[in-house]
């Protein structure tokens, strides 16, 4: 019998050699900094179901989100698509309720939805920030009765949680906020939940799984049962039941991961506001509004040119771009058919969609050099001059 050949989905080794300029690059804790808690592990004999480092894990992240100074907790699970579904499940919103999300988001965002029984109404974005705000929702709301609203913190740029409370408050929907790449940064509002991801190519990744964090410390421990199949004194009675645990060498590399994470993130500013200068230069060129104070995940810039031509360009010099959120969801074959809500009430999403044709994904990693930048910079603007 013949090896299984590797799947179509794992080419990251084969498309990394065809770039001299990577675009995203994970940074994740050395091998020296696990031993010591790979030792602890080794020392309890304890490797999953809620182990000590995992606890010691929650509560640090706590502290980090400020959600342990109110009272709330984090729950870590198994990914970041986890966090979401668990959290939607955890709400026991009516089965066909709909959830209202921005078209311009990751896929997950939206099968958490679906995955939970819920009717998914995607609608458009702030021109400014590319994100849900609750300004947008409520315009929305007067042509959709939406019992959920699932905002995105686009490219990792934090939500004003307050805004989110205020609006929850006024209209009595639960509001669950996508902040997937915003972990360390994004705060948790009182009644606003957040989900993060801690998927390897985020900032304070870990490889794999994700964090649901609440203020309302029984929501999270419904979240928390869930997690271990709906179990409580050893009888399931809470419905949605699966097994999303986080392991405890998982915990292992998220200790590591905070012990540096404000040397990582003043990394990750000084880079941006480095980056942020070279890209002011390029005329026509736009960066996603409100990154004054702290870096993105991820960057995307809006081109006065057709994206697609501008990606072409700049893998034929040996730059790497992606096309974050996009196609929006509704380009999607699967969620086509997917209810939409525009400013007026149709179905027209007009700054998603200067979105789709603009935005181009560019290198943005604590590995990136001045030069790589004056590099990516260049050939941008060389390229944009060809157009």
């Amino acid at each position: 019998m013949s090896p299984r050949q590797p799947s179509p989905l794992f080419q990251g080794p084969a498309n990394a050699g065809r770039h001299a300029i990577r675009c995203l690059v994970p940074d994740l804790p050395p091998v020296s900094a696990l031993l010591p808690y790979l030792e602890r592990i080794e020392q309890n004999r304890w490797y999953s179901n809620f182990g000590p480092l995992l606890l010691e894990y929650e509560n640090r992240l706590a502290a980090l989100t400020g959600v342990g100074s109110v009272g709330g907790q984090c729950v870590t699970v198994s990914s970041g698509t986890a966090a979401l579904a668990l959290g939607i499940a955890a709400l026991d919103l009516p089965a066909g309720s709909r959830a209202l999300l921005p078209a311009l988001t990751f896929p997950a965002t939206l099968l958490a939805a679906l995955r939970c029984g819920l009717a998914p109404v995607l609608c458009d974005v702030s021109p400014e920030t590319w994100a849900l705000t609750p300004e947008i929702a409520l315009a929305s709301l007067k042509y959709r009765d939406c019992r959920l609203v699932l905002p995105v913190a686009t490219f990792g740029s934090p939500l004003a949680a307050d805004a989110w409370d205020r609006f929850a408050l006024a209209t009595d929907a639960c509001v669950l906020i996508d902040a997937a790449a915003a972990l360390g940064l994004q705060q948790i509002g009182k009644s606003a939940n957040v989900a993060f991801s801690l998927h390897a190519t985020k900032p304070l990744g870990i490889g794999e799984g994700g964090v649901f964090v609440t203020s309302d410390a029984d929501l999270a421990e419904r979240v928390r049962r869930i997690t271990n199949f709906g179990f409580e004194r050893g009888v399931v009675i809470y419905p949605g039941g699966t097994n999303a645990k986080l392991s405890e060498y998982a915990a292992a590399v998220g200790l590591a991961q905070l012990d540096r994470w404000p040397e990582l993130l003043n990394r990750r500013l000084a880079g941006w506001l480095k980056y942020r200068s070279v890209l002011d230069e390029l005329s026509g060129v736009r960066v996603q509004a409100g990154l004054d104070q702290h870096p993105p995940a991820v960057v995307s810039v809006n081109l006065p040119a057709d994206a697609s031509h501008a990606a072409s360009a700049l893998a034929a010099v040996g730059i790497e771009t992606r096309r974050w959120y996009l196609p929006p969801l509704h380009h999607h074959p699967l969620f086509a058919s997917t209810d939409r809500v525009g400013p007026d009430g149709g179905t027209s999403l007009p700054v998603t969609e200067q979105l789709a044709r603009h935005n181009l994904g560019v290198p943005f990693h604590v590995y990136l050099s001045d030069d790589d930048m004056e590099t990516i910079s260049g050939s941008l603007g060389t390229c944009l001059d060809a157009c």
